[in-house]
């Protein structure tokens, strides 16, 4: 009855004029840039960010919340007419999605993917309502000790979920805690990595770091390699599947709802990782394999589902523990802290509405995303033909005045086009720049724990071990790393990411 309680008090909150508009606004965009190749939720959401800082928090969330799971939609769109994944999580649905469209069925296909899309968020919702509040009461039993131990394992879970080398995933992650202790120690009044320039005496910007390396960086990526668009010439074709179609696909929805939920709540590349799974079961459970890759349907079901899931079910965490599980979460509490909003229980008990509001808003911007997306499709189509060496010049003015008008300082625009270069240049040589920005993230605020926890303590290290929950969770991370490093495990994982 609670739980239904707390439901109403989130939807009278998010059924606000002004947070329908924002909720609208966000998926509405989001689609766009998922629709478009090469931009991205990321860096989309780092270049909105300033835009969020003159609306109240629980609007400038669930606006910056519907471009995430609104890009989750709009990649499938891409996928499925131009062969190109939108964003990272539609990979896989282009296999069999763009064989549908050049079958002519390409309106079955976007159907099946919002449907599923639809279905999956539904569930998501309920089940970000359901563990909230257990969540909430377990992270209040949590002290110093705790909170550091289990970012620990946060970083474990990173480290073994990035893609490529495990050494350049620790590589980026140790930047990433290096990078967060830059600027004036709170305690000692000193001034860390600051090299004597002034701007640096603050710290490094959040919002400047994450344009830097996820919006500059991915222009220069996109202007390296400039794409062939393939949009399918032929008829879109009606939108709703068949009964028959229907039936094959319910199963792949539910069951791919239940991986990327699951793999949605892990830190690092679980969200991703969920569509690359849904595609793998179905295919290992169909009685005739041989049909996907050549326009199977439930390899556009099981995925959509997949990552829509793991794009709510991301956000229990962060909202319950205040521990961001991939880079888009990290940037959702970059933009939580500039709102004043300290991610973890207390959002829960001090600023219900925030919660329960965001909550009841991703179930809006689902059917919103349903109601608003098949029939524009056709807009879609047009905007797929618009070529990239028209569309990066407006993205770097918007980037840079976004960047500039969040301290009228000249210094961040340098500081962010420097970030760009050095992500590039990561990109260059196969470093993962999502663990950095994790890092960075979680930095402060491990080093306010740790030594919190030492305070406590009087100095005694021997705290994080003799609290049985600190010690359990310190364990679990070191048994993850032993695991990854292990030859045969670092072979598989390795061939999973490459497969």
């Amino acid at each position: 009855m609670e739980l239904f309680d707390h439901l109403a008090l989130g939807f009278a909150t998010a059924l606000s004029l002004q947070n329908l508009a924002l909720c609208f606004a966000g998926v509405l965009v989001g689609t766009l840039i998922g629709v478009l190749p090469g931009i991205g939720p990321i860096a989309t959401i780092a270049m909105l960010l300033p835009l969020t800082f003159k609306v109240d928090p629980t609007g400038a969330l669930i606006m910056l919340a519907g471009i995430y799971y609104g890009a989750q939609y709009g990649g499938s769109t891409s996928a499925i007419l131009v062969n190109i994944p939108g964003e990272a999580t539609s990979v896989v649905t282009v296999l069999d999605g763009h064989q549908m469209a050049k079958q002519g069925r390409a309106g079955i296909a976007l159907g099946i993917a919002a449907i599923g899309s639809f279905i999956a968020g539904t569930i998501a919702t309920f089940i970000i309502a359901a563990l909230g509040q257990p969540l909430t009461r377990m992270a209040m039993l949590f002290g110093p000790a705790e909170y550091f131990s289990l970012m620990v394992l946060g970083l474990a879970f990173a480290i073994v979920l990035a893609r490529g080398s495990v050494l350049k995933a620790v590589g980026m992650i140790v930047l990433g805690l290096l990078l967060s202790t830059v600027g004036t120690d709170l305690e000692t009044g000193e001034e860390r990595l600051t090299f004597g320039l002034v701007d640096l005496s603050d710290g490094i910007d959040f919002a400047v770091m994450a344009m830097g390396l996820f919006g500059f960086a991915e222009i220069l990526r996109n202007l390296e390699n400039p794409e062939s668009r393939d949009v399918v010439k032929s008829a879109i074709g009606r939108l709703l599947p068949s009964k028959a179609d229907l039936k094959r696909s319910l199963g792949p929805i539910l069951r791919g709802t239940g991986l990327g939920a699951l793999l949605g709540i892990l830190p690092g590349n679980g969200a991703v990782l969920g569509p690359f799974a849904s595609y793998t079961l179905e295919k290992r459970i169909a009685k005739d394999p041989s049909r996907f890759g050549r326009g199977a349907i439930e390899g556009v079901a099981g995925p959509e589902s997949a990552n829509n899931a793991g794009a709510q079910t991301a956000f229990i965490p962060l909202l319950t523990l205040g521990i961001p599980p991939n880079a888009v979460m990290a940037l959702m509490m970059g933009a939580m802290t500039i709102h004043g909003v300290i991610p973890g229980p207390q959002v829960m008990t001090k600023n219900p509405s925030l919660f329960w509001g965001m909550v009841a808003s991703m179930w809006i911007g689902n059917l919103l995303l349903l109601i608003i997306n098949l029939p524009l499709v056709g807009l879609w189509v047009r905007f797929l033909k618009i070529p990239y060496r028209l569309l990066f010049p407006a993205i770097l003015i918007f980037c840079c005045i976004g960047i500039y008008s969040i301290n009228n300082n000249p210094a961040d625009v340098m500081f962010t086009a420097f970030f760009g270069l050095a992500g590039y240049i990561l990109y260059k040589f196969d470093f993962e720049p999502a663990p950095l920005l994790l890092g960075f993230v979680l930095g402060k605020l491990l080093e306010e724990k740790f030594r919190q926890a030492l305070v406590i303590s009087r100095g005694s290290f021997v705290t994080f071990v003799e609290r049985p929950l600190s010690a359990g969770l310190l364990i679990a991370a070191l048994i993850i790393l032993v695991i990854a490093v292990l030859p045969m495990m670092r072979k598989e994982r390795e061939e999973v990411f490459q497969e």
